[in-house]
């Protein structure tokens, strides 16, 4: 005669599913979220220029104002990765609202291609959401061959509404800081490797 379970035993047994269930559930959204932590991040510093992350406009804005302001650049490069990076000239001063465009030279000092993109703040921080990048040489990656030498440029203005936020009102320098961070290189085909040319049909 086959023994029945009881409806103790089956309810132990329901509860057990459903709390695995919810642990599982839990797990996966936590992996949902630190893959989504990092765009959400830097969603975030772009839209509120919080930590001095700078903004991007696609346009110059509508008036130039008196009030004129130091801007100074600042260039590093992280471990790893063989370039000299050095803006060409430190410092220069602006109107706000004046578009201004400044240049960095980068030389790849090794013997082989590198790929490299600049993370970017400005200081202080709570200047991030006036800083207005309308064309900059960190939007993109930057591929640079053995030996090569580049100039590298950065457009930009101070937002007119700097003048409006009276915690800036003794605002007089703004530094713009860049740091080149090395990429992996993207995998070359086997025959590309093996002979040094582009594979491809005859």
């Amino acid at each position: 005669m086959t023994n029945k379970p009881s409806a103790h035993k089956r309810s132990t047994t329901r509860r057990d599913l459903i709390v695995a269930g919810g642990f599982g559930f839990v797990a996966a959204a936590m992996v949902g979220a630190a893959y989504a932590a990092v765009p959400l991040y830097n969603w975030f510093c772009r839209t509120t220029g919080f930590g001095g992350t700078t903004q991007v406009a696609h346009a110059a804005p509508g008036k130039v104002l008196d009030r004129t302001i130091a801007v100074r650049f600042d260039g590093n490069v992280a471990a790893g990765l063989p370039w000299k990076f050095v803006p060409e000239k430190n410092e220069i001063t602006v109107k706000i609202g004046e578009v201004a465009t400044a240049y960095y030279k980068v030389i790849n000092e090794s013997a082989r291609q590198t790929l490299a993109q600049a993370s970017y703040n400005v200081s202080p921080p709570t200047v991030g959401i006036y800083f207005q990048k309308i064309n900059c040489f960190c939007f993109t990656e930057q591929q640079m061959a053995p030996g090569e030498t580049r100039e590298m440029a950065v457009v930009f203005y101070v937002d007119p509404k700097l003048a409006e936020d009276r915690d800036q009102d003794t605002l007089n320098t703004i530094t713009l800081s860049y740091t080149f961070f090395p990429l992996q290189q993207p995998a070359r085909p086997l025959a590309e490797v093996k002979t040094g040319k582009p594979s491809g049909k005859l």
